[in-house]
């Protein structure tokens, strides 16, 4: 399934961010990667697009990715801190 058939009748809405805030991570409140819950349920990620230079690898990794996809790159620390922020709220537990 694609994008267009995943948003197909739908608006896409940000929820909230996981993880800290730009300016506690990157020195800005404007650029830095970043994870974001959709009010479905799913997950929005902002990152570098490497998609050209990992493309050639998921072979091996018996994978596969649909032209409209893209592979992105996040920071260890990002994806971290936003994995720690959805297990509290999974769990029930403030931060």
């Amino acid at each position: 399934m694609g994008v267009t058939d995943m948003v197909a009748g739908e608006s896409m809405k940000i929820v909230r961010r996981h993880g800290s805030a730009p300016a506690e991570r990157c020195g800005t409140n404007v650029t830095c990667p970043d994870v974001f819950e959709l009010a479905d349920g799913r997950f929005a990620v902002m990152g570098l697009d490497a998609t050209a230079h990992l493309d050639h690898e998921l072979r091996a990794l018996r994978a596969a990715r649909a032209a409209e996809e893209r592979i992105v790159v996040l920071p260890r620390e990002v994806m971290l801190a936003a994995l720690r922020d959805i297990d509290r709220q999974e769990l029930g537990i403030g931060k």
